[in-house]
């Protein structure tokens, strides 16, 4: 028997070369269209992804923190003095967690300009993001919230009240991430260490952390620096008068966190504030995260003067500080006297 073959018209062999071309076409406009939309992404950063990498980075550098202090290991030493004349400590705590954090934000998003409060040469490659995004921020914020990577600063302060850690008063600490879009602070991340409790917020999307309900105080109950009280304390009894309760604290974190509504498992030994001040200079990466969180959830944190605080630029805010939320900050202001910073 012949074999048997397929014979194809004219017309049929034009119907079958155009078919094959449609096909053809299509893989490569598929290709084509996802290559141009991973081209599109190239210098974008997802925020929901920095959210949770800064997660990540603030829990890995509160380990080493936590891990030096109870080995007792601190080898501390002094960077020199802030201008208000309080000697500036350096640990093992402050380097470990600053290079876990650093490296890990760094390798996974390159492009992003990474400022810290310490400064290191020591480089780990290896530091790479788990890829996982817990399930508290999977289930409350959106993806896809890209930003162009040169419009981002994030400030990282690898331990927040080194003097307090030098006298094991572990309950100030704190290890903080923020990050700021053209210099407004939109993600902030605060984790204690010795408690394994970490406070986020994304603002605009959603936060792990609530406000207390409104309401009015008078007096309101000021939490102040231990490092220079008494220039603030007199500040303060001038502003609301000498019945004012004033709470001395260490790190500017721990006094973000005693503005909130704290998970009922970390109140037992957290002081309740109702406004923080600081009437001297201050570095960006101790309040950009609690600026973050503190905006987030409806409350402020501003100069004396009542003026947002750019965080993007030099990390020194000299114009002082001013944070609340669930009062009236406007009323706050109006009662502080007149104050300049760079004068005192």
């Amino acid at each position: 028997m012949a074999p048997m073959g397929v014979r194809l018209s004219p017309l049929g062999v034009a119907v079958f070369c155009l078919l094959g071309v449609g096909v053809i076409y299509h893989l490569y406009a598929g290709v084509i269209s996802s290559r141009l939309a991973a081209f599109r992404m190239r210098g974008k950063v997802d925020l929901k992804d920095l959210l949770a990498v800064s997660v990540e980075a603030a829990v890995l550098g509160g380990t080493e923190v936590k891990k030096v202090r109870e080995e007792n290991d601190l080898k501390e030493k002094s960077k020199g003095k802030t201008k208000e004349g309080a000697n500036e400590l350096l640990t093992m705590g402050d380097l470990q967690s600053h290079r876990k954090m650093f490296n890990l934000i760094s390798n996974t998003f390159p492009e992003v300009t990474v400022n810290s409060e310490e400064h290191d040469n020591t480089v780990d490659k290896a530091a790479a993001w788990s890829r996982d995004i817990p399930t508290d921020i999977r289930d409350k914020i959106e993806g896809g919230k890209y930003v162009p990577a040169e419009s981002i600063t994030v400030w990282i302060d690898p331990l927040d009240a080194t003097q307090e850690y030098t006298e094991n008063l572990v309950k100030y600490v704190t290890t903080m991430v923020c990050v700021a879009v053209d210099g407004k602070p939109v993600i902030g991340v605060i984790h204690q260490p010795f408690t394994g409790f970490t406070a986020w917020a994304f603002v605009g999307q959603g936060s792990n952390m609530r406000p207390r309900q409104s309401y009015t105080v008078s007096p309101p109950k000021a939490i102040v620096s231990r490092s220079h009280s008494g220039t603030v304390k007199s500040y303060v009894h001038e502003a609301f008068g000498n019945s004012t309760t004033i709470i001395e604290a260490g790190g500017a974190g721990y006094k973000v966190l005693s503005l909130l509504e704290m998970p009922s498992s970390e109140t037992g030994s957290m002081d309740k504030a109702d406004v923080y001040i600081h009437v001297t200079f201050i570095k960006k990466w101790d309040i950009c995260a609690g600026a973050a969180l503190l905006k987030a959830l409806g409350g402020h944190m501003t100069t004396l003067k009542g003026e947002d605080i750019d965080y993007s630029g030099t990390p020194v805010n000299k114009g002082g500080l001013v944070a609340s939320v669930g009062v009236d900050h406007k009323a706050l202001l109006e009662r502080l006297p007149n104050w300049d910073p760079e004068k005192h």
